[in-house]
């Protein structure tokens, strides 16, 4: 493989962040354009307080997303999207006789998987955690 066509290493987890808030940001739009059919839906699961499920769950998407990918707060961010990913999983993705639905679940599990990694290794040379490990190493 020629090295000058290859990603820098440092590269690949600022790109892997992207990639995984871009589903969190995506939903969290389509939430901001549509609050009633997603109050509706969460009602229609019999959870109480559909207009607090509804803000939580934009708030955590759209400001998780963002913090992911600005690398701020990033194993933390990433412990709580992995949580809610498999929160959602299983209270909204959990007819799995429905191949729809199945899917679904399987891919909340997988981001799942994927912001673990993010939480266990950090965010990489191209994030504000990285513009401030010097200080809190130092203190260490």
């Amino acid at each position: 493989m020629n090295k000058n066509l290859a990603v820098p290493q440092n590269v690949i987890p600022a790109i892997g962040r992207i990639l995984i808030a871009a589903i969190f940001l995506i939903s969290g739009l389509g939430k901001l354009m549509a609050p009633g059919a997603t109050m509706s839906y969460i009602a229609s699961l019999g959870l109480p307080a559909p207009l607090l499920g509804y803000l939580g769950a934009l708030i955590l998407e759209l400001a998780g997303a963002v913090l992911l990918v600005a690398g701020y707060r990033t194993r933390i961010v990433a412990l709580l999207l992995a949580a809610y990913a498999v929160v959602t999983a299983l209270v909204f993705h959990h007819a799995l006789a429905d191949q729809n639905q199945m899917f679904h679940f399987l891919k909340n599990f997988a981001m799942a998987g994927g912001l673990l990694q993010v939480a266990a290794f950090g965010s990489g040379a191209f994030g504000l955690d990285a513009r401030r490990a010097p200080a809190s190493q130092a203190i260490a």
